[in-house]
């Protein structure tokens, strides 16, 4: 068509040259005939040729045109219903309007012409109504990319399939590290004779090497208690469906010979170089360990990270080496400091302030001066009768600081001792954290993924009953001019008693001589018994939220409060605690509104089911058989929904995810 445009303006050319030419040849005509007859005849004869010229062009171009529109034409007819590529054109009510023949061999009826779009994925509509461009979705085996153009109504399907195969075959590809460790296995072997030792050295390769082979990971060995494994994304998948059963496996190789043997599992993964990938397996070791053993963690270049296992108690731990190596360095950290600033969790229990009195009786007898934090106005009711106790005490009372007044005392080099909890999110002042390099994190709960950043030194042991354990631990190897006062001594004993209620749960032979050594420092049993007294109010209360109780699947009770009402985070504890001495309960939860705004769940068990991983399903954590959580923006029935969703896929799947 441009050619064609140009056209008579070359002949308007011609023309004119022809005029002049004319007006040229009748001067020649005038002064010279002969020669303007022979010009005559030349100009005449280039007008014919011309003119003939320029037709027989017009005649090919026009010919040329023609073909080529035919050609276009024909081009787009069969881009159009031969390419490999699905057009669908669609109404205004979402129904097939017209389909290419690459789509409508995905019909039933030969057409999708009539069918509403939902026939090629149920999510088509709302992302056209939401003015989505693009979408992904499955339809027969093929994965398909479609751009979408609203205002045409107008779909392009591209065929993706291959590329993500190509990827998730990549994918299935990435390299995985994981590092086995056997759980206190110097502990289980040092009493064994060499035959027993042996038997069971070759037990666990054996079970470990089947299980390697089995999934198609290289294992080996690189000392007694460890092993490294090197597999692929695709394996760690199964294994993960399989929820890591070689956890019972080995759980169960020698329990006719009552040896407690265990696996820790630590697997890292990501798009990352293999050193990256083996710090995230040490990290996820470290973190399962921190969690007491028997599971596994997973933790991939994104820092997430998922658990499998823990069904057991932790294992406590006969010999007390790490304990006096832990008191000994606390002692030249604390002596190296200007001074030492200790604080618990937020809404402090007796565990809390027993434990962070002890850290600052090792602080005292070191020459270094120390200070609790503490918030008067986040004193829950259970704790109330013990503060009350340390303010008539002014020697004690006078190292009881604010956390705004602790920030005014702190220093580059102060020593921050942070007691019953490990998450900085729940510390009295968390702003604290990051006032001082020197941190110490001391801790009987298992570890979870939140965790104070670089601390210097980290005693958590899961197996203790208690913080109030550990520290009194760390306070048998300080100098033996520490003198505990009866109240000191007190507060530690009460926050053993009220974490292992009187010595039922959670207690172990190091547990009995924590409180032997204390009672000799001359903690009172009386006294103790007098702070953990509760108002008539209180009990009434509490039991109004018990009578409320139903059972679930014969051995769950789930009590939940009145909308309205609220109760502290001690009550529905206490109330916990209460339905699991009921007959025939093996876990109980409380849930209930708190004065923060949120739900809170309390949750107890006597070891048959996790609450841990429930809970932690929820975002909270804590023990095997004694944990919680706080959910924002929900109801009580909306968690307790949610409570029974998880514990179906517990009980149905055996463990949560």
């Amino acid at each position: 068509m441009p050619d064609m445009q140009k056209k008579p303006t070359l002949s308007r050319h011609l023309w004119i040259i022809y005029i002049l030419s004319i007006i040229l040849l009748g001067f020649i005509w005038y002064f010279q005939w002969i020669i303007g007859l022979v010009m005559t005849v030349v100009l005449v004869g280039s007008f014919y040729y011309s003119i003939r010229t320029e037709k027989t062009l017009m005649n090919k171009t026009e010919e040329y045109i023609s073909t080529l529109s035919h050609r276009v034409r024909k081009v787009g007819e069969e881009a159009l219903l031969e390419m490999p590529i699905g057009i669908v054109l669609f109404n205004d009510d979402y129904f097939i309007e017209w389909a290419n023949p690459y789509m409508n061999r995905f019909a039933a009826e030969d057409t999708l012409v009539g069918k509403s779009l939902n026939l090629l994925s149920e999510e088509l509509i709302p992302m056209i109504k939401e003015h989505k461009n693009e979408m992904w979705f499955q339809l027969d085996g093929y994965e398909f990319q479609t751009t979408i153009k609203k205002e045409e109504r107008l779909l392009y399907l591209f065929d993706r399939t291959t590329q993500t195969e190509i990827q998730q075959l990549y994918h299935n590809e990435q390299t995985t590290l994981s590092i086995i460790f056997l759980d206190n296995y110097d502990e289980i072997t040092q009493n064994l004779d060499d035959t027993v030792k042996s038997q069971l050295n070759s037990k666990v390769t054996s079970v470990l090497n089947n299980w390697a082979n089995e999934t198609g990971m290289y294992l080996k060995r690189t000392s007694q208690d460890r092993f490294i494994a090197v597999g692929t994304k695709e394996i760690l998948n199964q294994l993960e469906k399989s929820k890591f059963d070689i956890l019972d496996e080995v759980r169960e190789l020698n329990a006719e010979r009552n040896i407690p043997v265990t696996l820790s599992i630590g697997i890292g993964l990501g798009s990352v170089d293999l050193p990256a990938i083996g710090e995230l397996a040490q990290s996820s070791l470290d973190l399962a360990l921190g969690r007491g053993g028997d599971q596994v963690a997973i933790k991939d270049d994104t820092g997430k990270v998922r658990f499998y296992g823990g069904k057991t108690n932790p294992m406590e731990k006969r010999t007390r080496v790490r304990a006096r190596v832990i008191s000994h360095a606390l002692k030249q950290l604390v002596k190296e400091s200007d001074n030492v600033i200790i604080m618990g969790h937020k809404a402090p229990d007796m565990d809390s302030i027993g434990a962070a009195i002890g850290i600052l009786n090792i602080a005292k007898t070191n020459g270094v001066e120390g200070f609790i934090v503490f918030d008067p106005d986040d004193v829950s009711t259970g704790v109330y009768r013990l503060v009350d106790a340390i303010r008539e005490e002014e020697s004690l009372w006078q190292h009881f600081v604010d956390p705004e007044e602790a920030e005014d005392i702190i220093s580059n080099r102060s020593l921050v001792v942070v007691v019953d909890t490990h998450k900085p999110a729940l510390v009295s002042n968390e702003r604290l954290l990051n006032k001082t390099e020197y941190k110490v994190v001391i801790d009987h709960h298992r570890r979870a993924e939140e965790f104070i950043a670089n601390p210097t030194l980290v005693y958590m042991e899961p197996y203790a009953s208690s913080t109030a354990e550990l520290v009194t631990e760390l306070l048998e190897y300080q100098p033996k001019s520490l003198k505990l006062k009866m109240l000191e001594a007190t507060a530690l004993l009460a926050g053993i008693i009220v974490d292992t209620k009187s010595f039922t749960l959670r207690t172990g032979s190091r547990t009995f001589d924590a409180a032997s050594y204390l009672r000799s420092k001359g903690a009172d049993t009386i006294l103790v018994q007098q702070f953990m007294k509760e108002d008539l109010e209180i009990y009434i209360k509490r039991s109004k939220l018990i009578e409320r109780a139903e059972v679930y699947r014969d051995s769950i009770a789930i009590s939940k409060g009145k909308n309205g009402e609220v109760y502290g985070p001690v009550l529905i504890a206490q109330a916990a605690d209460t339905l699991l001495t009921m007959s025939g309960i093996n876990a109980s939860f409380v849930i209930s509104e708190r004065s923060d705004d949120k739900i809170g769940i309390s949750a107890r068990s006597l070891g048959d089911v996790n609450v841990q991983i429930i809970m932690e399903k929820m975002n909270g954590g804590g023990h095997l058989t004694n944990a919680a959580t706080q959910i924002e923006d929900t109801s009580i029935e909306d968690a307790e929904a949610l409570l029974r969703d998880i514990l179906e896929e517990y009980l149905e799947g055996g463990d949560v995810q």
